[in-house]
């Protein structure tokens, strides 16, 4: 019975089953663990104060957030260096971020639970997000106003709220001062050096072009200056204001206002504001960028940066895929060098990613950016131009590694095709290149678009080459900007995939990060995830169109 239950292979059936049974609930529940961890870093939670008891037996308070706990046994415990009495089987540890690094030199402490005498959720407990050196946890005294206090007690946070906002709003205005008006001017007169530098070379700078270029230098002077005035009334202004806080030890300390992003107190606030404050916190992720050594603040340059590179590479990669699998199928003759070809394309597939990044920057960064710069752009040696890695090699390294599956993907679809299509085809007239133009592409085209959107999602994840050919830890300004030519190809730029690696890994602080690291990784699966759903439905949608015309 049992031998022929073998035979019939249902156990190959059910273990099939079972296999693709844990896979699929091994990646449910990793993320599920990306998605709570990383959703719920926006969420505000509430400031605990706790009585504790040091292991000298004075009491402090500490304050801050709970972020974490873990249950260690006893043993376990003990050999590590913890003493534990003989009626405790366990030992439980609180992880707090108790912020302040400015003032006590790190953003978190564990504490143990046994030491903990009392604690409680204080109403007047405020959260500042600044700028540089993290939270702050403590509570506000006053405000003060070129170093005169002008509100305190109840009346301070009516002053605040008005202050705070206006100390944001200047700092938009400063960051758009100094990125957009006096970047433009900054780039204008690099351009302008190095146009000069090129009719120098090429002996054609003379008196006349030296005046011409001394006058609109000039020109960008007096904006330069114009701007520069405004900054320093705005900086004026935004310096104005400070704010008087006490930490947990009740020592004051003095915060400028234009050091601050935002204020709150999460134990006064109720489920509505919290969400409300949870959607903002989440739309400045998704629009800000980063702080902090990519610890704090937003991701935007990252989402930009893979979106560009992605749509990049697509453009890069569909027409050669295209073309080579079209050539292999319809025009090559087929035999032992289109075999052997094949076989290289099926094993470019499965070469590591890290070796197209040594080829992308061997190749395309150092001997055709390198001739580029040779060539086209010798007024800005010894500085490169496209001699350097960038987002244009970046993409077509990406395009490279991902090439295989167009053209396998592509192949396979014109291989369905029925040869009755194309013979009708020929027989109504029409030339080969017509049919394949107008019958034999359109209806490989579900195919076609697969292979372009698995590759895409494969681009989308890939972070070995891009180390190499143009991706940075932070990027100072983004590929595509309002300064002529607009799409600046020898940019460096950020990536998801990378920041994960950087943020996760390379960071000074990995507990402040941790969060980012699982937000930023929620974010890029469900990037990929989308990618191939839309892959579905465009197949889909493909192969209904062309069904009637299979048939």
């Amino acid at each position: 019975m049992i031998k022929s239950w073998f035979k019939s292979g249902s156990p190959w059936i059910w273990l099939n089953a079972a296999a693709v049974s844990v896979c699929l609930i091994m990646v449910v529940g990793i993320l599920g663990l990306i998605m709570v961890r990383g959703i719920g870093h926006f969420w505000a939670s509430p400031i605990v104060e706790f009585s504790y008891q040091e292991d000298n037996g004075q009491i402090k308070t500490i304050i801050g957030e709970h972020v974490d706990t873990t249950i260690t046994p006893a043993a376990m415990a003990k050999s590590t260096g913890f003493t534990l009495s003989e009626n405790e089987d366990v030992l439980v540890q609180y992880l707090i971020k108790t912020g302040n690094r400015d003032v006590t030199g790190t953003d978190f402490r564990w504490i143990q639970e046994r030491h903990i005498k009392a604690q409680s959720l204080p109403p007047d407990m405020m959260v500042i997000e600044r700028r540089e050196w993290g939270n702050f946890y403590g509570t506000l005294s006053a405000i003060k106003e070129n170093g005169e206090i002008i509100a305190s007690g109840t009346q301070v946070w009516d002053v605040l709220d008005t202050r705070l906002h206006n100390a944001l709003a200047l700092h938009e205005q400063i960051s758009h001062l100094e990125k957009k008006e006096i970047g433009a001017i900054n780039y204008a007169l690099e351009k302008l050096r190095l146009k000069q530098k090129s009719l120098e070379l090429k002996h054609a700078w003379n008196d006349q072009k030296a005046q011409e270029f001394a006058e609109k230098k000039a020109a960008y002077d007096a904006d330069y200056k114009s701007h520069q005035a405004q900054l320093a009334q705005l900086y004026q202004q935004v310096r104005r204001d400070s704010l008087v806080v006490k930490t947990e030890s009740g020592a004051e300390l003095t915060i400028p206002l234009a050091k601050v992003v935002d204020i709150y107190q999460p134990n006064k606030m109720g489920v509505f504001s919290k969400v409300t404050h949870y959607f903002a916190k989440l739309g400045e992720f998704l629009t800000e960028d980063p702080r902090e050594a990519n610890t704090e603040g937003g991701i935007f340059p990252a989402i930009f940066g893979t979106i560009m590179m992605v749509i990049m590479m697509s453009i890069i990669v569909t027409p050669f895929g295209v073309i080579a699998a079209v050539y292999l199928r319809e025009y090559a003759k087929q035999g032992f060098i289109t075999r052997l070809i094949r076989i290289a394309v099926n094993n470019l597939a499965g070469v590591p990613s890290i070796v197209y990044g040594v080829f992308g920057l061997g190749f395309f960064v150092y001997i055709l950016g390198g001739n580029i710069d040779a060539l086209f752009f010798p007024e800005s040696a010894p500085a490169p131009v496209f001699g350097t890695p960038g987002l244009l090699w970046a993409s077509i390294t990406l395009a490279l590694l991902t090439l295989p599956v167009v053209i396998v993907s592509t192949e396979e679809g014109l291989a369905r095709v029925p040869r009755a299509i194309r013979e009708g085809s020929l027989a109504l007239g029409a030339t080969k290149i017509e049919t394949l133009w107008r019958t034999v592409l359109p209806m490989a085209s579900p195919a076609m678009m697969t292979g372009l959107i698995l590759a895409v999602a494969r681009a989308a994840g890939e972070v070995a080459p891009l180390m190499l050919v143009g991706v940075v830890k932070l990027a100072p300004t983004l590929p595509l900007d309002g300064n002529y030519p607009f799409l600046h190809l020898d940019r460096k730029f950020m990536h998801l995939g990378f920041h994960i690696y950087d943020v996760g890994f390379q960071s000074p602080n990995v507990e402040a990060a941790r969060p980012l690291v699982y937000a930023t990784a929620l974010l890029l699966v469900i990037v990929i995830i989308g990618l191939n759903l839309a892959a579905i439905i465009i197949r889909n949608h493909l192969r209904e169109k062309y069904r009637a015309l299979e048939g």
